[in-house]
């Protein structure tokens, strides 16, 4: 179907493997059904100044190999105009000025609020493709967002390669591993990669987690490691932990970086570190030496090479991107069901606050309950055996009734 309009694509929120393939797949499309076709750089960064100068047209030529390269050619950027009514205005006028007709937006949840302000002008129809390694967009369960399968194959293959240094070494890492707000990203890197135990906030039913409840669970795993004769694992924290703490307990956090949307800059509280100092400390105290490592894992996933399964799934993404628009639909965010296009309207995906809703891990589903079968944490069933609990505190280094109190459920009995 041939049309005429001009196509702008734009890349909002942090890099994701596949981010090229869409500019890709749009773009050839777009060519191909009579659109002229504009890149814009850097997000809403220069729209929101009014500046016409960093954007360019994008041809079949130029793109028709990116599609197998991480990063984005267009670049990124966190700027959020819906923040101020002349910023968002601006916006729609500098994209007029472009000649901008129909947009494709690529990125997470902020970027899709701004793409549906523009798509609620009326003077521009407005496509967003969700973007994202957290894969915490609301999509349904079965539906991950683009680049988190890169972002898991990736992130799996260096703990896997973390778990053989621990081994050789006799230590413990403690990874932390991106994703603000769901925990989907390090549960399936843990899960994959076969680490001791991963750690997520959904776990948490309570509003705020103490601190030392993160870290009792990974000392009991450590214990249960030394009573088993083996003085090493890898423990895969989720970033989104960081939320779930007191901010009573961690002042920092006062004056922690936000972004321009107001989420607090998770790679600058350093959980991984915390951890691991207070570990070491606690096993100090008792007169045992645990060696453990911190180690951040993300930012070297989100400009990964897409995987074969990312690079189709993000032609897909940009091809019927491109057809939503030209069959005049807008507002809505693209999404590929069981092979076929299937558009989410902006409205459906927002909270009774106006933010874009997000998919957490569900605990209660068969996923997490086949994942936490194969983590070694201290469980009741540890408790159930007096003998066992002796050998338990002596890899501790501490008694079986100290240890009972920290980490035995007050339902189980014990058999002497």
């Amino acid at each position: 179907m041939a049309t005429t309009g001009r196509l702008g694509i734009l890349v909002g929120g942090g890099p994701a493997p596949g981010i090229n393939s869409v500019i890709s797949a749009a773009t050839i499309e777009a060519r191909n059904s009579g659109f002229s076709v504009v890149g814009i750089q850097e997000g809403f960064r220069w729209l929101m100044r009014g500046d016409t100068t960093h954007a360019r047209e994008l041809s079949i030529d130029e793109v028709s190999r990116i599609h197998l390269s991480g990063g984005s050619v267009l670049g990124t950027a966190r700027d959020n105009p819906t923040k101020d009514a002349q910023a968002m205005a601006t916006v729609v006028a500098t994209l007029g000025q472009l000649g901008v007709t129909h947009l494709v937006t690529i990125g997470g949840d902020d970027t899709a609020l701004s793409s549906s302000h523009v798509a609620r002008s009326g003077a521009i129809r407005a496509a967003h493709v969700p973007k994202t390694i957290d894969n915490d967009l609301p999509l349904p369960d079965h539906i991950p967002t683009f680049g988190f399968q890169t972002a898991r194959h990736v992130g799996a293959e260096a703990v896997r390669a973390l778990a053989e240094d621990a081994r050789s070494s006799k230590r413990w890492y403690v990874v932390v591993a991106m994703g603000r707000q769901a925990g989907h990203l390090a549960l399936g890197i843990g899960k994959a990669a076969g680490a001791t135990l991963t750690l997520i906030a959904e776990e948490f039913t309570a509003p705020t987690v103490p601190f030392g409840a993160i870290c009792d669970i990974v000392e009991g795993s450590i214990i249960k490691r030394r009573a088993a004769g083996h003085h090493h694992g890898v423990a895969v924290l989720a970033e989104g932990l960081i939320g779930k703490l007191d901010p009573a307990e961690i002042a920092e956090l006062e004056d922690i970086e936000r972004d321009d949307h107001g989420h607090i800059r998770m790679a600058g509280v350093d959980l991984g570190r915390k951890v691991k100092v207070e570990l070491q400390g606690r096993f100090l105290r008792r007169g045992i030496k645990v060696t453990i490592t911190n180690k951040d894992i993300g930012y070297e996933l989100r400009c990964a090479d897409p995987i074969a399964f990312d690079a189709a799934y993000c032609r897909d993404l940009g091809y019927h991107a491109v057809r939503f628009l030209a069959g005049g639909g807008s507002g809505a965010m693209v999404t590929v069901q069981d092979g076929r296009m299937v558009p989410v309207p902006f409205e459906g995906m927002r909270t009774p606050e106006g933010r874009t809703r997000v998919r957490n891990v569900d605990p209660a589903s068969e996923s997490y309950r086949v994942a936490r079968e194969y983590m070694l944490r201290l469980e009741a069933d540890d408790f159930r055996d007096a003998a066992w609990v002796e050998r338990l505190a002596e890899a501790g280094a501490t008694t079986a009734d100290e240890l009972r109190r920290r980490f035995l459920p007050a339902d189980v009995e014990v058999r002497s």
